[in-house]
Formats: structure tokens, sequence, C-alpha cells
């Protein structure tokens, strides 16, 4: 089988980035289908409290504080013949197909007590597994090129791949929802068959891939210090401080309509049919947007785009609060599908340009340091979104538990407002925190240019590590 070799100064072709961005197609509807349904199919389906799932999803992101810098840690230390990168992935693709199966697989005849150990077991599981994965390949985006417009364009088609990944989760919710909606009984047979496909297809993806790309060996320095010494140099990174920040903030928010799109078109707009028409529409826009995002960015500048689509971003998920006291019926669905298409269009932006520039904020520390981790980075990266996934279900369970809602049945107005208020006014807060903070970012483009020139003369002169 051929393999591809890339350096860091090669235009990144199309087959390239096709390749590279093929396995977060999987990905991304494996956390899609988590983001939109896990939660609603624990509740309703397997009657598992809110509040229990909340607890497991905000512990495991407590274990993602020590698996994700740990496994970038000694991903970047990595000194196998097959490479540091690819090693890894290798590593965890079958555990990360295996949990995410059980995710959505249950034995007849669990107890209540016993249906939340194994949900506790699958959740802590994937997410352990899926770093083993997925830091590895965030980090070696990172390093196929040094020009800072090459990984905006590698990073946009990533970002594609993760939304039509989540187009396609979006049908499986649709087909889901009918089946429960209807009372059958093949839909945990059902939801299971989709998981499992969903984790042997994910492993080929990446096998294909660690198999047909080489990683870059050009010089640079591996860390050589400990683990410890690695994530105080990543947190006292003022550029990559910031970024992490605002990436958490923002993922905050955009996870929002993942995990509350469904009640709310069920239990406010008593029409659970249109959720996934909604946020397919958010997810097309989203892909659609992105060449215009990166073409922009090269004009104007990554950061400054990405803050002006913040702060739009914030106002469009704000209004969708009104959807609590829009009368139910035709105009609800107008006001939720004008919106989604607004949202969608901004929040391709974050998509493409917060990676690129986590990927610029490696080479000031490589300036600073004299160490190549994008490891180190990009764990902490990869943490800071898994996170705020977790924080948004967490928190969402809490609230639909103190809103007092009952599955499976009409709501209290109370209840109402609470989820119109995850949809629309959480976002809102997040975003316009996010927009806030990042106005700190100080590292522009003529910052990194002159980065780059200096890295450039200094391995002319090094060693590979």
């Amino acid at each position: 089988m051929n393999t591809t070799s890339v350096r860091t100064t090669d235009p990144l072709s199309w087959s390239v980035m096709g390749l590279y961005g093929l396995p977060v197609l999987v990905t991304g509807f494996m956390g899609s289908l988590m983001s939109l349904y896990l939660m609603k199919y624990a509740t309703d389906v397997l009657l598992i409290p809110p509040a229990v799932l909340g607890t497991l999803f905000g512990l495991s992101r407590i274990w993602d504080a020590v698996t994700d810098p740990m496994v970038g840690y000694f991903s970047d230390r990595t000194r196998l013949r097959f490479g540091r990168r690819r090693s890894w992935i290798l590593a965890g693709v079958l555990p990360t197909a295996a949990t995410f199966g059980m995710l959505f697989t249950y034995p007849d005849g669990l107890s209540a007590t016993q249906a939340v150990v194994w949900m506790a077991v699958a959740v802590f599981g994937f997410y352990t597994s899926f770093t083993l994965v997925t830091v590895p390949h965030l980090s070696w985006g990172a390093e196929l090129s040094a020009d800072p417009h090459q990984r905006s364009r590698l990073f946009g088609v990533r970002y594609g791949m993760i939304t039509v990944g989540g187009m396609f989760a979006l049908l499986c919710v649709g087909w889901l929802t009918s089946l429960e909606s209807q009372g059958s009984s093949s839909l945990r047979s059902v939801a299971s068959a989709i998981a499992v496909t969903a984790g042997v297809v994910m492993a080929a993806c990446y096998v294909t891939l660690v198999v047909r790309l080489k990683e870059r060996s050009d010089g640079f320095r591996r860390p050589d210090r400990g683990f410890l010494v690695a994530g105080r140099e990543v947190l006292a990174n003022p550029h990559a401080r910031i970024l992490l920040i605002v990436n958490f903030i923002e993922q905050v928010g955009a996870a929002a309509i993942g995990a509350s799109a469904l009640f709310v078109a069920r239990y406010v707009m008593d029409r659970v049919e249109i959720a996934p028409y909604s946020i397919i529409t958010y997810l097309v826009v989203s892909s659609l947007s992105v060449p215009l995002w990166v073409r922009l960015a090269g004009r104007y500048g990554k950061a400054r785009v990405w803050l002006y689509s913040m702060a739009a971003t914030a106002v469009t998920f704000g209004c969708m609060f009104t959807l609590a006291f829009v009368p139910v019926g035709l105009a609800q669905v107008v006001v939720l599908m004008v919106l989604s298409v607004i949202a969608g269009f901004f929040a391709g932006c974050g998509g493409a340009l917060g990676p690129s520039l986590q990927s610029d904020v490696v080479d000031y520390d490589e300036y600073v340091t004299g160490e190549r981790k994008e490891g180190a980075y990009f764990a902490m990266w990869n943490f800071s979104q898994k996170s705020a996934g977790g924080v948004t279900l967490m928190v969402t369970g809490f609230v639909l538990s103190a809103a007092g809602f009952v599955p499976n049945a009409e709501q209290t107005r109370t209840v109402q407002i609470a989820l119109a208020g995850l949809l629309g006014l959480f976002p809102l807060i997040c975003y316009t925190i996010g927009a806030l903070v990042f106005t700190r970012f100080r590292l522009d483009a003529r910052g990194h240019d002159e980065i780059r020139t200096a890295l450039s003369a200094r391995r002319q002169h090094s060693v590979p590590g």
C-alpha cells in the first residue's frame, strides 16, 4: 500500500487533508449521537435519573483532567519507529469502539443500580480510550504544515468532516426518536446496532489513516523534562491560557443546542420531529460557511474574525430563549429554523480557526522553550472540549431535576422556561464571556510570521530529536 510522506514546507493537497479528516467523520457522528441522544435515551428509555447522569458526566471530566495531559505528554515523547502519533492512535481504536457500543447496548434484566454501573463503566471507558485516539490525531494535524493559512484549511476540512458526521447522527436520532414515539420494542436493538457499527467504521478509518500517512521527522526536539513541567509550560503560555479558556466557554455554549434541542422540541414546541431538522440545518450551514471563514481569516486575521463571530453567535443563541414565549405552532418553527441558520453560519468560524490558532501557539512555545509538544497543547485543547460537553450535560441534568422535569409527561411552565433558557440564555452568557476574554489575545499574524522565521533558521542548525 502506498504511503504519503508530508513535509511541513509542502502545500497540503486535498487528498492529504481528506485522508487526515476522514476518521473524524465517524468521531463526529459518535460525539453528536452522544450529545444529542444519550441523555434522552438514558432518562426516557433506561429511566436513569438525570441528576445521576449529570454526576457521571461531571466526574468523567475530572478523570479527563488526568488522562488527557498524560496522553499528550507521552505522545510527544514516544520514539517508536511507527510514529509517536500513529502508535497511540492504533492503541486506542479498539477500546474506543467497544466502549461506544456499551453506551447504547444494555443487557436485558438490569436493575436500576446495575444500569447506572453499566453506564458509568461505559462513560469512563469511552472517554479514556477516546483520548488515546483524539489527542494524537489533533496533535498530528498541527505538524502537517507550518503555514498558518494551510493550517486553517486543514482544520477547516476537519471541522467539515465533523459536521457531516453530525448530520448522519441526526438521521439516526430521527430514526430512534420515531421508534421511541411509536413505542417500538426494537428501539434498544437498533440503538445498539448503530453504536456497534459506528465503532467498527471508526476503527477502519483510523487504521487507513495511520497506514497511508507518514508523520513528520524533520528537526524538532521532543520534551525531555517531566510531565508536570510540560503542563506548567502550557498553562504559563499567555496565548494558550486565553485560547483554552475561550475554547472551553464557547464549546459549553455550543453543546447546549445538542443537549437541550430535543427537550425543547418535544416539551416546549410539542414538535419533537422538528429537532433533527433544526440541528441538521445548523450543521449544514456551519460546514458550508468554513471556506468563507478561512478566506476572511487570511485577509483580516484569525483572531479578529473569530472574535466577531463569537459576539454574533451570543446574540443569535440568546434570541432562542424567545421560543418559550412564541405561540405554539408555525411561528415557533420559523423562529427556530431562522436562528439555526444564523447560529450555524457563525459556528463554522471557531471550528476551523480555533485549532489553527492553537497550532500557532505551539510555534510560540517552541520558540520560547525549544521543545515541540503539540501533544501537551492539544491534550489541554481536547480536555477543554470534552469538559465543555460534560459540563453542559451536567448542568442540563441538574437544571431539569431542579425545575421538576418528569420524563414522558406534559411539563410545567417552569420546566418549559428552564429548557428554553438552556437552549438560549445559557449559550448567550457563555459566548459573551468568551468574546470578552478573547479580546486579550495578542498573537497576531505579524508576530507569528516572526516566530516562524526564527524557528526555520533554528531548525537549519538542529539535529532531529
